[in-house]
């Protein structure tokens, strides 16, 4: 068994990040849907002839799909491997964006972004965390995811303002089809860099099991198959919590452009950017941050402030004359608190289940994900038609992170009271031990 060097490991890191980069296109929806209720409204040859409440909707499937295609993709990176993974879901978000650039029908658009594109999400990201997992040591598994799945949130970044740039200059259509050119191009070169360790890989050196029972000797040591990983109430309790966290912080990705565009006009794009800086630096810092205080109370904290957040947004929103600078803040930390959501899940189910069946395992709870940005992305728009504004979209996942924090407060008493029966039996155990050792000899003396 050679030892190790960095340098691969950190180049499957930059791989998977620069593969999340790229398909982080997600959350720039709300820019395409701008563009797609300008043209509604504006009509005429070539519109889109949608509903104003159905305009949400390809974004909503996609959603769904991203995460229920994660369990698919999840089983074939667990057996093929990253690198076949993340080609497919190259090309499949290269055709999805191809069947955008051909029509402005609904239902093209239902099947081009919410099936194609949403499912080239989920093998492309079911691929890029897995591998890089692998290379490190358990100390580092919140710090490594949550630089993976930093690129995810940061992709709004420059997608937001080239994409504002192309539509401007080029039409929406021309926009799809680089954007499939570009995406399927990019995916595929990077996935040339994903590779899992050889058998018998070391970590720094030191034998990969020494090094897992040293680094984190609270992870849980058995590799759990999905069938077995449902067996268990913690599962069921991650999901719930994962469906809040996850819906809230889509509904407002979903929505932000268009809640910005009335005080900052064109440059509203500048709310997605600074939205996404503050999702990117969520993951990384609170991936690092659970390495040093554990996952549950570090997502204990960030659920608590988020549904903070969702109740201060309120009169900002509802405002008559809404503060550029006050709605860049908001978006900061909502983006901030959601991204925490994406590395600490991840750490979780590594830590709760193993690294063996990851990619399944986490695909299962990731349907959490996608049937909270469907439902609550779906509601919000409901509610924001009915009422005219987001201020019921906001108190809503207020009220549902606030009971998603109480779950996961319960759910540390819970873990706190069984560990520390465990360690009572543990004790108790070493006692008798220590006493049916001594006995032969106590005997002997007396």
């Amino acid at each position: 068994m050679a030892k190790s060097t960095n340098h691969k490991g950190w180049t499957v890191v930059l791989a998977g990040t620069g593969i999340n980069l790229a398909l982080g296109v997600l959350y720039t929806w709300s820019i395409f849907k701008g563009a797609i209720g300008e043209s509604i409204k504006k009509g005429g040859e070539g519109a889109f002839q949608w509903s104003l409440a159905s305009i949400n909707d390809p974004y909503a499937v996609c959603c769904l799909m991203f995460a229920f295609s994660m369990i698919l993709a999840g089983k074939c990176q667990d057996r093929v491997g990253p690198r076949f993974t993340a080609m497919i879901g190259g090309l499949l978000v290269g055709a999805g964006f191809f069947v955008l650039s051909m029509t402005t029908n609904y239902w093209m658009w239902v099947l081009g972004f919410g099936v194609l594109v949403g499912m080239g999400l989920g093998f492309g990201y079911s691929s890029a965390t897995p591998p890089a997992l692998k290379w490190f040591p358990p100390a580092k598994t919140g710090l490594i995811a949550g630089i993976v799945v930093s690129g995810f949130g940061l992709a709004p970044v420059y997608i937001a303002p080239l994409a504002t740039y192309l539509m401007k200059t080029s039409g929406l259509q021309w926009t799809m089809l680089f954007f499939a050119v570009a995406f399927a191009l990019v995916v595929g070169l990077l996935s040339l860099l994903l590779s899992n360790p050889p058998a018998g890989y070391l970590f720094g050196g030191a034998p990969a099991k020494a090094q897992a029972a040293k680094t984190a000797p609270a992870a849980q040591a058995k590799d759990f198959t999905p069938s077995q990983m449902m067996k268990t109430g913690a599962f069921y309790l991650l999901w719930v919590v994962f469906f809040i966290g996850a819906g809230a912080g889509l509904m407002v990705i979903g929505s932000i452009a268009g809640m910005a565009k009335q005080s900052m006009g064109e440059l509203a794009f500048l709310a997605v950017v600074i939205l996404a800086v503050g999702n990117a630096s969520g993951r990384i810092i609170a991936g690092s941050l659970s390495d040093r205080i554990g996952r549950t109370l570090t997502l204990s904290l960030m659920l608590g402030f988020q549904a903070i957040l969702m109740f201060v947004a309120i009169p900002v929103v509802t405002a008559e004359h809404s503060s550029a600078l006050l709605i860049v803040l908001l978006a900061t930390f909502i983006g901030f608190n959601y991204g925490t959501n994406l590395a600490l899940f991840p750490a979780i189910t590594k830590d709760y289940w193993g690294l063996k069946n990851f990619g399944a395992n986490y695909g299962m709870l990731m349907t959490a994900w996608g049937l909270g940005g469907f439902a609550l992305g779906r509601a919000s728009e409901m509610m924001q038609a009915a009422t005219g504004g987001f201020a019921l979209s906001f108190g809503v996942a207020g009220i549902l992170l606030a009971v998603a924090t109480v779950l996961m407060m319960l759910n540390d008493l819970i873990q706190g009271m069984v560990r520390s029966k465990v360690k009572q039996e543990l004790a108790r155990r070493d006692e008798e031990a220590a006493q049916a050792a001594l006995q032969p000899a106590l005997e002997q003396a007396a």
